[in-house]
């Protein structure tokens, strides 16, 4: 199964090497048919502490580092993340569709 990958914007850092990213989805409800924004907050692993309050990152599904971390940062919004999340996501889709028509 491909890696998560998910945009949103830094709301802490002080943690040493770690960061606090929120993330908002549209969904549309279930029932009344409305589209509606949806809030998470992750903790994510900043191995360099680059990241400050207010940056928009991109951030991807690793194994368990801590109790809550789950979550490692690829990179900002400013650096063409948005072609590298979609390659990386690309090849992880790829590479899983081969594993199951092999």
């Amino acid at each position: 199964m491909p890696k998560r990958i998910l945009s949103g914007t830094v709301v802490s850092s002080n943690s040493n090497k770690t960061i606090t990213v929120d993330v908002t989805r549209r969904i549309k409800h279930k029932l009344y048919k409305k589209i509606i924004r949806q809030n998470k907050k992750y903790h994510v692993h900043d191995e360099k502490n680059e990241f400050n309050v207010g940056d928009v990152v991109s951030i991807i599904e690793s194994k368990p580092i801590s109790k809550l971390k789950r979550w490692k940062v690829i990179s900002t919004e400013g650096d063409n993340s948005w072609f590298k999340c979609n390659l990386i996501f690309l090849l992880q889709t790829i590479l899983v569709l081969e594993k199951y028509n092999a």
